[in-house]
């Protein structure tokens, strides 16, 4: 008689086992550890020194407050990290996850010791995740405290000119930080499409950085507000809408949804590849052919769609930016940022209704249509004062960006906004009608 032995059939890993272990690889790795203590130790530093010194990045937006207010440094960090840092961490991380076991060649031994490819995808995704949130804290909670310690909690003037008291200032810095995550989301998804389509291809791991790089040319290029909004990494510019009064939610809104979108749509198109692979042949580690035809045109299409979808439900044309839009915001502007003046210089104060500050704008001297970003726009913003039948008028020469920022430079009359020094508690600082910065609504606004 043959007896016979019944086996049992193995089991999957569990996706927390695997989480774990692909957690272990990633952080044993010394390059990030490096980004590890980058992230928590640079910003502080970085934004300490330049809150120290007289000169300050006035070209970087919320830079010229780095010096008032501690609230400052973090804000011109998520500028600088949504330009440069997020996009290149997403490659180092999310883009070589994947790519990684193609260049070692342990496919079937992972395969073998977890016996379940989608777990292995959720693994390695929530590891690079668990990753890339550990250095986004950091990079917000180290520039924060580099700041606060350098220049101190004080109220910081908002993109119209109104004061944000400190506790504001914080939720809203906060609130900018964690908005900023869709389009880092959307681009760490990217990157784990690249690394499974491209294997142990270089481009696999460039491709976060280079369609950041592509998003971020298309930002500076006079796109219509559609455009702008449908693309994934709008959201690192959107966020500049929460630091008016009232908050120009709706492009944030709009472009945190669509980083959002383009997270889901990249990873499903990322497992879709990773489930065809063929872990039994070592030189089969992804192709330029399954990258275009599932990856690149899906992600194209998608782009496609989402801009229809946003022209459809939002009734914008051009690039958003008008004459009457930039009047509002630049006599807006100027009343909050008198009063602050006013104040500095210790002088009766007056509320924004008795200023009835108005501006007046014209761009190519008048020789264009008042319409679009540049940097020939000039202002001329007038007010009364309580008591004077005269009208006080200031001049400021303005250059827009096609995402509707503007830099308003005074032009005179000196003693109103051109350039001295103004003696306050914390220090000595620039006139703050000199030159100030500000933002114009895309969408359309309804007055009053």
């Amino acid at each position: 008689m043959t007896a016979t032995v019944a086996t049992a059939p193995a089991r999957p890993v569990p996706v927390a086992r695997g989480y774990r272990f692909e957690l272990v690889k990633l952080t044993s790795q010394w390059r990030i550890r490096l980004l590890v203590l980058a992230c928590w130790i640079a910003p502080a530093v970085v934004v300490a020194a330049v809150s120290l010194q007289s000169s300050l990045p006035v070209d970087t937006l919320f830079g010229r407050w780095m010096n008032a207010t501690g609230w400052a440094g973090p804000l011109v960090m998520l500028g600088f990290a949504g330009t440069y840092a997020l996009p290149l961490l997403t490659s180092v991380v999310a883009g070589d996850v994947f790519a990684s076991e193609d260049r070692l060649g342990t496919w079937r031994h992972l395969l073998v010791a977890v016996r379940s490819p989608g777990r292995i995808f959720a693994a390695k995704a929530l590891a690079g995740l668990t990753v890339l949130l550990v250095l986004v804290t950091g990079l917000a909670a180290s520039s924060a405290a580099g700041g606060l310690l350098a220049a101190g909690s004080r109220p910081l003037v908002g993109l119209d000119g109104h004061l944000l008291t400190p506790g504001d200032a914080a939720g809203k810095v906060l609130l900018a930080w964690v908005c900023a995550l869709a389009p880092t989301l959307a681009l760490a998804a990217i990157g784990l499409l690249g690394s499974v389509a491209l294997g142990r291809s270089p481009m696999g791991l460039l491709l976060p950085a280079v369609v950041a790089l592509v998003m971020a040319l298309a930002q500076m290029l006079p796109l219509p507000v559609v455009v702008r909004l449908a693309l994934p990494t709008y959201a690192f510019i959107a966020w500049n809408g929460l630091f008016t009064d009232p908050a120009q939610l709706g492009p944030l809104l709009i472009s945190v949804a669509s980083g959002l979108v383009w997270t889901v749509a990249a990873t499903a198109l990322a497992y879709l590849v990773f489930r065809r692979r063929d872990f039994t042949n070592l030189t089969d580690d992804g192709s330029a052919r399954r990258a275009l035809t599932l990856g690149a045109l899906p992600l194209a299409a998608l782009l496609a769609v989402t801009i229809g979808v946003v022209a459809i439900s939002i009734p914008a044309a051009g690039s958003g930016i008008g004459q009457e839009k930039l009047q509002r915001s630049v006599a807006t502007a100027f009343a909050h940022l008198y009063r602050l003046q006013t104040a500095q210089l210790n002088r009766p104060d007056v509320t924004e209704d008795q200023l009835g500050a108005t501006a007046a704008c014209t761009k190519g001297d008048g020789l264009v249509a008042p319409e679009g970003p540049g940097n020939d726009w000039r202002c001329v913003v007038s007010w009364h004062l309580p008591g004077i039948d005269a009208t006080g008028t200031a001049i400021y020469q303005l250059d827009v960006t096609p995402d509707g920022r503007f830099v308003a430079d005074g032009d005179g009359p000196k003693e109103v906004n051109g350039y001295f020094q103004v003696h306050t508690p914390a220090g000595d600082t620039p006139n703050p009608l000199w030159q100030f910065d500000g933002t114009v609504g895309l969408l359309p606004t309804t007055k009053g």
